[in-house]
């Protein structure tokens, strides 16, 4: 009875603070250029003639002359001052925008890293702080720039994106919206200087603005917000039929050198069927701490800490074999998907090697749960 009062009003008082908080907005598109920043300001100047209180927070124009000239009549907060390895540099001063409370706050560069020094790491953990403050924010973000979407774009690309944006924080998001282009009109604004310098159009053409890349990352930024109107047609559309309620497990080992791979796989998954997701690496008695090398180790903490951030609960066990465990958590998360690596993983080859394979597979069949194995 207790407990069930307990629960009751912490369920009141997580209304109370989700009341609280600030609405966020982001702006996600393929590529620089398409017009994020562009767009984000004339919703500002649309704001202001209504009687919004809004105000410019970051925002990074690139000197692109009909960008830039939208910020006139925008009221702008002053950045603050950071002197670092003797140079004297900029960065938002999240304090100020929570001290001066606008009801609506512009903020650029969403996968921002910070100068060293400053209270948050990255600029996507400073809109948190803002929209905690009960200040609504809009943001803009590139599709490279999404964590589970890194090997993707690096295929793509063959560029190694470093400054990243967990899942979650769209997850947050009360709107996404796309900002669209066709590659024809996106390099063309690339040729006629709206997008880089001059001296910097040829390399652009070059490396980042090929036809055939753009179109994929165009893709990637449509099935991203995409799958974000289905999580919120899902949360807010009631239904009058009960529907699966999806929830995933990635089995990882220590020996996995694509753990990642498929820790950013079954994200995409979960960020697909908006479910509930985990993490299992089971510690058999062959892979203690103690009798496993140190690198090996790094990269599992490395991977749990991925996890993590992507929006994953990690499980660890310590179990005599793989399959027993995967079936304990499968029983007990109620999990509906299962994802494993493909068969020349080590993963793969101990489930197989022990024996009771039969016994996983035969009580997968006999319930609803699916094995998805990952290239």
């Amino acid at each position: 009875m207790e407990s069930e009062k307990a629960h009751n009003a912490q369920h009141f008082l997580d209304l109370i603070q989700k009341s609280r908080k600030g609405k966020f907005k982001v702006y996600i598109g393929m590529s620089a250029g398409v017009g994020k920043t562009f767009r984000m300001l004339q919703e500002a100047h649309t704001l202001l003639k209504n009687g919004i209180d809004v105000k410019i927070g970051y925002i990074e124009t690139h000197h692109r002359k009909e960008t830039h000239d939208l910020l006139e009549g925008l009221p702008v907060i002053p950045r603050r001052t950071i002197f670092y390895k003797g140079k004297q540099l900029e960065e938002m001063d999240v304090q100020a925008i929570i001290n001066l409370r606008p009801e609506v706050v512009i903020v650029d560069e969403l996968a921002h890293t910070n100068i060293e020094g400053s209270k948050n790491e990255k600029r996507w953990q400073d809109v948190l702080e803002i929209i905690d403050a009960g200040i609504n924010v809009i943001s803009a973000v590139n599709i490279q720039h999404i964590e589970s979407l890194n090997e993707d774009v690096r295929r793509i690309t063959n560029v190694a994106v470093q400054e990243r944006v967990p899942d979650n924080v769209l997850r947050m998001a009360d709107e996404v919206v796309n900002i669209d282009l066709t590659a024809d009109d996106l390099i063309a604004r690339l040729k006629e200087g709206k997008i880089y310098t001059p001296d910097k159009i040829p390399m652009a053409l070059n490396n980042f603005f090929k036809p055939d890349q753009i179109l994929q990352l165009r893709e990637l930024a449509l099935k991203e917000v995409a799958s974000q109107v289905v999580r919120k047609v899902e949360n807010e559309v009631p239904r009058n039929i009960a529907l699966r309620q999806e929830r995933l497990l990635a089995c990882i080992s220590s020996n996995d050198k694509t753990a990642k791979i498929v820790i950013r796989k079954t994200a995409r998954l979960a960020t697909y069927y908006n479910s509930k997701w985990y993490v299992l690496y089971i510690e058999t008695p062959k892979e203690s701490s103690d009798k496993i090398a140190l690198d090996k180790q790094r990269h599992l903490i490395n991977n749990f800490k991925l996890a993590s951030q992507l929006g994953a609960e990690v499980i660890k066990l310590e179990r005599k074999h793989i399959t027993e465990g995967i079936l304990e958590i499968a029983n007990q998360k109620q999990i509906t998907t299962i994802c494993i690596g493909k068969p020349h993983l080590s993963l793969f080859k101990v489930i197989l090697s022990t024996g009771i394979f039969n016994k996983l597979l035969h009580n997968l069949s006999a319930s609803d749960t699916d094995l998805v194995i990952l290239s």
